[in-house]
């Protein structure tokens, strides 16, 4: 009897021991796993150029908006102004650019949360968002535009007012605030090419989006071309020009690093150069 004793109780303490260890090797595996992911996260303690060209990118969130941002037909690569600047930026810091389009109402928290390194679409330099994010040199003057059907003209041209109008708006923009000044009732779409599909479709009486994609997509030779626009709304409001920067987030480094790129490129010809490319040479601010 004393031995069947003896014998349960080294069962139990091998058992006991055996737990204990398995404790010990869990505590282990979960401090690795929690120091990978401090890892992961770590921004360079403030330093997000160390940051980027730690991971080897720059993420650049965007929206579809021809001519700044978008894809010729047939193919996968990111176009136009920002985006052609966009790689010449990310090879000045070592780094390649990588695009990810965002709804771009949540484009300060896809900053803060670290899915994209900056936003770099033709965003107006709006108080909200000077308040919101560290940003760039102005690089781009614009203003809001109506677009409406061609063949419905003489109703939209010399509009003081947008009241009883239907207006198709990208959530968000300034054009979203225009459209609202003027007394427009709108209709908040995911991207200011969206506004078009909605006029397009006859779902709204007009659109009100940049000038500079208007003239880019509206008219003969374009997708849209039972589109036309005119009526300047930042005049109709006394409101002046706007202008276009790139957000970083607050604190950001790579605002100073990208400042610098853009007076090198304003410098050498280069920004000029990929201004006309687009139809941009009037509007790219080279000062």
């Amino acid at each position: 009897m004393k031995k069947v004793w003896a014998l349960l109780l080294a069962a139990a303490m091998t058992l006991s021991l055996a737990a204990c260890g398995g404790d010990t090797s869990t505590d282990e595996t979960t401090d690795d796993t929690n120091q990978t992911t401090e890892d992961t996260v770590d921004t360079g303690e403030g330093s997000d150029l160390a940051y980027v060209q730690d991971k080897g990118t720059l993420v650049v969130g965007i929206t579809y908006f021809e001519p700044m941002d978008y894809k010729a037909e047939g193919s996968d690569e990111w176009i136009g102004f920002d985006a052609d600047m966009a790689k010449a930026f990310a090879e000045s810091l070592g780094v390649t650019a990588e695009f990810i389009e965002i709804t771009w109402d949540y484009k300060v928290e896809e900053l803060e949360s670290n899915n994209i390194d900056c936003v770099w679409n033709g965003m107006t330099l709006t108080d909200e968002v000077t308040s919101a994010m560290a940003t760039s040199t102005p690089y781009c003057t614009n203003y809001q535009v109506l677009v409406y059907p061609a063949d419905q003209a003489a109703e939209f041209e010399g509009l003081t007012s947008l009241e009883g109008l239907t207006v198709a708006v990208e959530s968000g923009s300034a054009g979203e605030d225009a459209a609202e000044a003027l007394g427009a009732t709108t209709v908040p779409v995911q991207s200011q090419a969206n506004t078009l599909m909605e006029v397009s479709a006859g779902t709204s009486d007009a659109a009100v989006i940049d000038v500079l994609m208007a003239a880019a997509m509206t008219g003969e030779g374009t997708s849209y071309d039972s589109l036309t626009y005119s009526l300047n709304l930042n005049d109709a409001q006394g409101l002046e020009s706007e202008q276009y920067g790139v957000g970083f987030r607050k604190g950001s480094d790579l605002v100073d690093a990208f400042n610098t790129f853009w007076a090198e490129e304003v410098a050498s010809g280069a920004a000029l150069e990929i201004a006309t490319t687009y139809g941009l040479q009037d509007a790219v601010i080279l000062e």
